[in-house]
């Protein structure tokens, strides 16, 4: 991976310390299993955004402009794509009715999984694009599809119909309590060893990440080719989610436009791909196997404009609609309901 002006040793130290933090984090939510204060949460998920704006600015120091504002782009989208995760998850947790003390290990496991699954999928992905230029035509294809699905689906419905008979399927003939037992996978109940229902959130949580990872990653190879940059940019949008998580609260309901916002910006990644492939056509039939020049390439300048204001406005308008203040209210009486019952 040492290529694009960034040495192998800032590579291999980078990706270590970034591991080490992320692993820091799973140890401290494994000993201290708590929910999180808002200050507490709003300390990390600054801490880590300021983490990666620092790391942007060391690549661009390192090895020019174009690659930290690669990075940049990189990290912005999966951050926002995470977001859109987060909303998934919250739906999960909602359906298997998952203690808030524990929903930070489930979130952590999901971030992990998320981790090692992306992992695999840019390993693969950067040995197809290397070989195969043509890729970038069904990545940009798949990515527009993704657009249109984004826009036109609601969070249940996407998680409902990734999951739920996938879950059923695989968890059909498992002894599973009613009940969970703390955050323990195996319960003991009337001398009959059971699973608890944390399995299923497991299954659910890793079932979601990997359709997520499919989305997620020709995203961000529309935007740069260095598998670094795109591990690298991954990592820091899952750092700090699970703070984002708690932080966020009943706001997260609150930015309706989120999923416009990432529909636009799927699209126009997916556009750019196929644009891309053009310039590198080397498919017989189309245009002889020549290169198409006259479509427009777009720099990473103009895609990282395009991704920050895309989700800047979306948030700004989100926050400030009438749709936004009626979904914030009607979170806030969900909340203030299940604390009176308690």
């Amino acid at each position: 991976m040492g290529n694009h002006g960034l040495s192998l040793q800032f590579e291999i130290i980078s990706l270590s310390a970034l591991c080490i933090i992320l692993l820091l984090d799973l140890l401290y939510v494994v000993k201290k299993p708590h929910l999180p204060s808002m200050k507490e949460s709003g300390i990390w998920v600054a801490f880590y955004v300021t983490l990666a704006l620092i790391f942007g600015a060391v690549i661009w120091w390192q090895a020019g402009p174009d690659l930290g504002q690669q990075f940049i782009a990189g990290w912005v989208t999966e951050y926002s794509l995470s977001i859109d995760n987060l909303f998934v998850f919250i739906i999960i947790m909602a359906r298997f009715s998952v203690p808030r003390k524990y929903q930070q290990e489930v979130l952590m496991f999901g971030i992990i999984i998320a981790l090692i699954l992306r992992g695999i999928f840019i390993i693969a992905g950067a040995a197809v694009i290397e070989n195969y230029s043509w890729v970038f035509y069904i990545f940009g294809a798949f990515l527009l599809y993704t657009a249109w699905k984004q826009a036109t689906e609601k969070g249940e419905e996407a998680s409902d119909g990734a999951n739920s008979g996938i879950v059923y399927k695989l968890t059909k003939n498992l002894p599973i309590s009613k009940d969970f037992d703390g955050n323990k996978l195996r319960t003991t109940i009337d001398g009959k060893r059971l699973f608890t229902p944390m399995v299923m959130v497991f299954i659910t949580i890793g079932m979601t990440d990997l359709l997520f990872a499919v989305d997620s990653i020709p995203a961000i190879f529309g935007l740069t080719q260095s598998p670094f940059i795109v591990f690298t940019a991954n990592l820091f949008a899952l750092m700090g989610l699970r703070q984002l998580y708690f932080l966020l609260g009943g706001l997260m309901d609150r930015l309706v436009y989120l999923k416009h916002a990432l529909s636009i910006i799927l699209a126009f990644i997916g556009i750019k791909l196929v644009f891309h492939a053009m310039h590198v056509n080397e498919l017989g039939f189309i245009n002889g196997g020549e290169p198409i020049t006259w479509v427009p390439d777009f720099s990473i300048t103009v895609s990282l404009l395009v991704i920050v204001g895309t989700v800047v406005i979306a948030t700004v308008a989100s926050l400030l609609s009438p749709a936004g203040r009626r979904a914030a209210a009607a979170t806030k009486a969900q909340q203030q309901a299940e604390t009176d019952t308690e």
